[in-house]
């Protein structure tokens, strides 16, 4: 618990009564390494903080090889397929462990409750979406201005960890491209 206090005083003073009503509500899930915690088309009922763990969001396909990766979340930030989340509709990807993953839980009820009866609520979601909604920006027009090259070393700049904690597969997928591309990349760098 003081992972998300720490994390949320980051982004306002929240009262002790907000603090123990939010906390109240947050349910510990521990998910195996490996494990994939939300499936294709099932609707997606939580957002969870991560105190450890490697989580990577995939959509997949009957070929493993050909698995899109097209996010990770790590220790101290959200995780959700927010978008399944915010309309309570099937999610069109799946959610997995990529390392034994403990997460702050709290569901999509419980979180309406908090945002009616807490001062701070509505500004952690809100906050709390904008972040999400940065990193798929930030995705995106990576995909669309640089070339594979310059995704590769500018993921190895900015996020040197997950190079140690990712298998190349899925660091091929995230950044658009093949595991061989990924291969001659690496040798030419």
């Amino acid at each position: 618990m003081e992972q998300i206090k720490a994390h949320l005083d980051q982004i306002a003073t929240i009262s002790q009564a907000d603090w123990d009503f939010f906390t109240s509500k947050l349910q510990r899930r521990v998910i195996k390494k490996k494990s994939i915690f939300l499936k294709v088309n099932e609707i997606e009922n939580h957002i969870s903080f991560i105190e450890s763990g490697v989580v990577r969001l995939f959509i997949p396909k009957d070929n493993p090889d050909k698995e899109i990766t097209f996010g990770f979340s790590f220790k101290d930030q959200f995780i959700s397929a927010y978008d399944s989340f915010l309309t309570q509709t099937p999610s069109a990807y799946q959610l997995q462990a990529l390392s034994e993953t403990s997460l702050l839980s709290i569901t999509y009820s419980d979180l309406q409750d908090v945002y009616k009866t807490t001062q701070i609520g509505n500004l952690i979601g809100r906050l709390t979406a904008e972040r999400l909604f940065l990193l798929k920006s930030s995705r995106e027009q990576n995909l669309l201005n640089l070339t594979a090259e310059e995704r590769y070393l500018k993921l190895f700049k900015e996020r040197p960890e997950l190079l140690k904690i990712i298998p190349l597969k899925y660091i091929s997928s995230y950044i658009g491209i093949t595991a061989q591309a990924l291969s001659r990349i690496r040798k030419r760098v």
